[in-house]
């Protein structure tokens, strides 16, 4: 497992810290949730992406083929 150091304001520091509070959970659980979601949410932006352009260019990849 990899550790990582970020610098936050005391703003946002604050406010992630009442986010967490609120759900009942630890700040780093909420830190790492977050994070996974996002990732998460990236892969599946690009393969909607992906699967639109492959559906939308479908009978011009068979002729070039």
């Amino acid at each position: 497992m990899v550790s990582i150091t970020i610098d936050l304001s005391d703003s946002q520091f604050q406010k992630l810290q009442d986010l967490a509070a609120a759900h009942g959970i630890a700040f780093e659980v909420l830190l790492k949730a977050s994070l996974e979601d996002w990732l998460n949410s990236q892969k599946s932006e690009f393969l909607d992406a992906a699967n639109y352009v492959l559906t939308k260019n479908a009978e011009l990849y068979r002729r070039l083929a």
